[in-house]
């Protein structure tokens, strides 16, 4: 890959392919991906595929980018901790010198190049202060290269209207015609319920708000979304700003050659979790990419067109954020449906 502005997607996918296969199954299949397990389904339903189907180089190209960087991040813990130890007290923000000879020492002392890719593509996507010099590791060293991506073919639209079976079409042609025949003047109506007095309470069957013979339906709850460990320990998935619609400073994967002076941009995003000086949010875009979905409460939240939701998730300074343009907040269904 000789490109250095590839976005960090594009890094973390070609990590993935750059890795060996036998390597990545192996990982993979120590994973307890059961129906059960704790994991989140646009990670767990891709990863299990793996293991089943075999096929590293479509699950690099087509998975969700959660899914993508999760295995990265499992690939990448062991190694890292050497990388972090052998640095010793440069290991917070090392420079290019010092990275790049502890990375050669490891590799002497038995590291993989496949561990040290793993180190490399993870510490880009979770930019860390090493991540430029990661990049510029993969741009000049021919070991380390990335291969590029093959292009994958998307069918369709993400927003294409869904077809509606002529089975559905009749019901609901039905229903209407039922609502207009009792509209109709004429036409029996419900007797009207008996009225509650105040300060008296009842037991009979009227009283109550649930029909007899009915079972009232449990509030939806909110589903947990499945964090990595570095993750747990950084942010509150409790937080009272999480479910909230924020604009925020998302930086850019790379350096835009037209506007090199810019590093970031506002831009609505989801919050997932927080800290009291960071926030955890899932980026919110114009335009449609394979790692983004579409996030389906644009509407109602103001935004004036279509939007996608990315599936990575991006930390920014809390006070990038101002609080007092919030958006609004996900309902609970809505939020479940982005997980």
């Amino acid at each position: 890959m000789t490109d250095p502005l590839a976005s960090v997607n594009t890094v973390v996918r070609a990590a993935i392919l750059k890795i060996d296969a036998g390597t990545t199954l192996t990982t993979v299949d120590t994973l307890d991906l059961r129906a059960h397990s704790k994991v989140s389904a646009v990670i767990g339903v891709p990863l299990r595929q793996l293991q089943q189907k075999r096929d590293v180089v479509a699950f690099a190209t087509g998975a969700p980018a959660a899914a993508v960087k999760a295995l990265l991040e499992l690939l990448a813990a062991g190694p890292l901790e050497r990388v972090i130890e052998q640095l010793g007290e440069h290991a917070e923000s090392p420079t290019y010198e010092e990275l790049a000879t502890a990375i050669d020492e490891l590799l002497a002392g038995g590291l993989t190049i496949d561990d040290a890719v793993a180190v490399l593509a993870y510490a880009i996507s979770e930019s860390f202060p090493a991540a430029p010099h990661c990049r510029r590791l993969f741009e000049e060293r021919d070991d380390f290269a990335l291969p590029a991506l093959p292009e994958v073919v998307t069918s369709g639209s993400l927003v294409s209207p869904r077809e509606v079976s002529p089975e559905i079409r009749e019901l609901r042609r039905v229903r209407r015609e039922e609502q207009r025949r009792r509209k109709k003047p004429g036409a029996p109506t419900r007797p009207p319920r008996p009225s509650k007095q105040k300060g008296v309470t009842s037991s009979h069957p009227s009283a109550q708000s649930t029909p007899p013979g009915e079972i009232e339906p449990m509030p939806e709850e909110r589903r947990r979304m499945l964090f990595t460990p570095l993750e747990n320990a950084r942010f509150d998935a409790e937080h009272a700003l999480v479910g909230m619609i924020l604009l925020v400073d998302v930086p850019f994967d790379a350096q835009d050659p037209l506007q090199p002076d810019v590093s970031s941009k506002e831009r609505p995003a989801l919050v997932v979790a927080a800290s009291s000086e960071e926030l955890l949010v899932r980026p919110i875009y114009s335009n449609q990419s394979p790692s983004r979905s579409v996030f389906t409460a644009w509407r109602r939240v103001g935004l004036d067109h279509v939007s996608f939701i990315d599936h990575a998730r991006v930390a920014v300074p809390s006070a990038s954020a101002d609080l007092r343009q919030s958006l609004g907040q996900l309902t609970t269904s809505e939020w479940n449906s982005l997980l």
